[in-house]
C-alpha cells in the first residue's frame, strides 16, 4: 500500500482509434467542445451575477450548476487534450486519482444540485406564499454549500479506497480514469469498494426518489391552475430534461464500467464513456439559457434591426 502512496505509478490509458491519422482532428474537436462548455457556462454565470433581477433562488442554483459543470469538465478535457497533443496516453497514479475525484465529485454534486432545484420548484409552485420565507438568501447559501460539501464527503472515501491499493495491472481500458477502472487494477479483493459503490448508487437513487416525489406533487398542483402550468413549462421542464439527460448518461457509464463486455465495438465503448463528459455540460446550460425567458433575454439577446434595415423593409 505504501508503495503506491510514496511515488506515482505510471498508468496507460486507452489510445483513441486511429489516433496517428486523426489526432489533430480529435484535438481540434475536443478543444472546441471544451471552449464551448466554458463560454456557455461562464456567460450564464456572469449574466446571473451581474443582473440584479436574476438574484433569486432558482437562478442562484442554476449559477451553481454552471460552476459545477466547469469544474467537472476541467477534470477531463485539459488532461485528454494534453495526451492528444503529445500523442502519449500515459498518466501518473496521482494525476489519475485527482481526475477520478474531480469527475465523480462533480457528478454527485450535479445530482445534489438538481435535487435542491426540484425542492425550489416545489416550494415556488405548490407553496408560493411560503417561498420567500423558506428560501431566503441565507438558506440558499446553506443549500449551495451543502450541495458541494456532502458530495465531496462521499467522494473522498471512494478515491482513497481505490487508490490506496497495490497495483498489479497498469492499463485502464478507458479514455480517462474512473473509480471502478482503478479498482480493477488491483489484484486484492474489491469487496469493500463494491460495497461502497452500492452505497453511492443507493444515495443517487434516493436523490432521484426525492425529485420524482416533488414532481408528482408539482404535476398535481399544475392541473388545477393555468398559471402553475405556465410556471411548470417555463422553469420545471428544463430541470426535468437536465435530470433525464444526466440520469441516462450516468446509468450508461456505471453499467458499462462494471458490467461492460469486451466484445462491444470500441467506437461504442468510447461513446458510452464520453457521453457523460460531453453531452450534459453542453446541453444543460443551453436548455436553461434558451428555455427560461428571463435568462434567454439577457444571456442571448437578439440584436435590434438597424434603422436602415427597418426603412428598407418598409419600402419593400
Amino acid at each position: 500500500m505504501m508503495e503506491n502512496s510514496s511515488y506515482p505509478v505510471m498508468l496507460t490509458l486507452m489510445v483513441p482509434r486511429e489516433s496517428k491519422s486523426y489526432r489533430h482532428i480529435y484535438f481540434t474537436c475536443f478543444l472546441f467542445l471544451y471552449l464551448l462548455i466554458l463560454s456557455i457556462n461562464i456567460r450564464l454565470i456572469s449574466v446571473i451575477i451581474m443582473e440584479k433581477s436574476l438574484h433569486e433562488p432558482m437562478f442562484m442554483f442554476l449559477c451553481n450548476l454552471c460552476v459545477n459543470v466547469i469544474y467537472g469538465a476541467s477534470g477531463f478535457y485539459p488532461i485528454f487534450l494534453y495526451n492528444l497533443l503529445l500523442d502519449s496516453y500515459v498518466i501518473s497514479s496521482h494525476m489519475c486519482a485527482m481526475q477520478t475525484f474531480v469527475i465523480y465529485s462533480s457528478l454527485i454534486t450535479e445530482i445534489t444540485i438538481l435535487t435542491v432545484m426540484s425542492y425550489d420548484r416545489y416550494v415556488a409552485i405548490c407553496r408560493p406564499l411560503d417561498y420567500h420565507s423558506k428560501l431566503t438568501k441565507n438558506t440558499c447559501l446553506k443549500l449551495i454549500l451543502l450541495s458541494w460539501i456532502i458530495p465531496n464527503c462521499y467522494t473522498v472515501p471512494a478515491a482513497l479506497l481505490s487508490n490506496l491499493r497495490t497495483f498489479c495491472k497498469y492499463h485502464i481500458d478507458k479514455l480517462y480514469c474512473d473509480n471502478w477502472s482503478v479498482v480493477k487494477l488491483s489484484c486484492a479483493s474489491n469487496f469493500v469498494n463494491t460495497l461502497y459503490g452500492y452505497f453511492l448508487i443507493v444515495t443517487f437513487v434516493s436523490h432521484l426518489v426525492v425529485i420524482i416525489v416533488s414532481y408528482i406533487k408539482l404535476i398535481t398542483a399544475c392541473k388545477a391552475s393555468l398559471e402553475n402550468k405556465k410556471k411548470f413549462w417555463q422553469t420545471c421542464l428544463p430541470h426535468l430534461l437536465s435530470l433525464i439527460n444526466f440520469s441516462f448518461a450516468l446509468l450508461f457509464d456505471v453499467m458499462y464500467s462494471r458490467y461492460g463486455a469486451n466484445d462491444i465495438p470500441e467506437s461504442l465503448r468510447n461513446f458510452l464513456a464520453l457521453e457523460l463528459i460531453i453531452v450534459p455540460p453542453v446541453v444543460n446550460p443551453l436548455i436553461y439559457g434558451l428555455n427560461i425567458k428571463a435568462v434567454r433575454k439577457r444571456a442571448f439577446p437578439s440584436r435590434p434591426m438597424s434603422k436602415v434595415n427597418v426603412y428598407s423593409s418598409k419600402k419593400l
